[in-house]
């Protein structure tokens, strides 16, 4: 069962549906102790990071021993922000942590001072992933694939990006660490690019309640 965290922090319809397409079994929990029953856990998410403070309190705590316990967890698009230490957008207010670094405005360093030009933030439509490394989730793409976007901040390139984007600076896209990943854009609306990243993260989810099974 996956719990997909509702923060309050975007409409979840499209992420329901993408996972019903799949067959996915999944619950939104209402509280923190759901998870404890859960194989894995969703967090999307869209807007400011300020959005992500309806997460302190006890479903950090919670998400943090479902992570320790290695369910997999997979953050969309902000919740893809919301694994970093935290974000310009909203200082002094701590992510998970999980990755290293803050994420930023981006911006284009040829972009002239009083903001002329063509360069638009946020970035909003489709683009290229570029595969830095080999990733579970995102086995059977190829490099160059398409995914759809639209965000103002970004995380910054670190050991943890498996595919990166070009949008006037580079920026992680991808990242992923063990059973934790992240994605910057929205794989519900990606098509069949972004539905064989989730199918891949649904096939971690199994892989590590199998082994948790056996293990018992």
């Amino acid at each position: 069962m996956i719990a997909l965290i509702d923060y309050r922090a975007g409409n979840l319809t499209s992420v329901r549906k993408a996972l019903t397409h799949l067959g996915a079994s999944y619950v939104t929990p209402t509280s923190p102790d759901e998870l404890e029953t859960c194989s894995g856990v969703i967090v999307p998410g869209v807007g400011n990071f300020r959005a992500t403070e309806a997460l302190d309190g006890d479903w950090t705590p919670a998400i943090q021993r479902a992570v320790e316990h290695s369910v997999p967890l997979l953050g969309i698009c902000l919740g893809l922000q919301w694994l970093f230490s935290g974000s310009d957008e909203a200082p002094g207010l701590p992510g998970l942590g999980t990755m290293s670094g803050t994420c930023a405005l981006i911006k284009n360093p040829n972009q002239p001072e009083d903001g002329a030009g063509p360069f638009k933030v946020p970035h909003v439509g489709w683009n290229s992933l570029h595969l830095r490394r080999p990733s579970w989730l995102l086995e059977g793409l190829q490099d160059g694939d398409q995914v759809y976007f639209t965000h103002s901040f970004a995380a910054p390139v670190t050991t943890d990006c498996v595919a990166s984007t070009s949008y006037g600076i580079e920026f992680a896209s991808v990242v992923e660490r063990d059973h934790i990943a992240g994605v910057q854009f929205h794989p519900e609306k990606s098509g069949d690019v972004g539905l064989t990243i989730l199918r891949n993260f649904l096939a971690r989810v199994g892989t590590s309640a199998r082994r948790a099974t056996n293990a018992l």
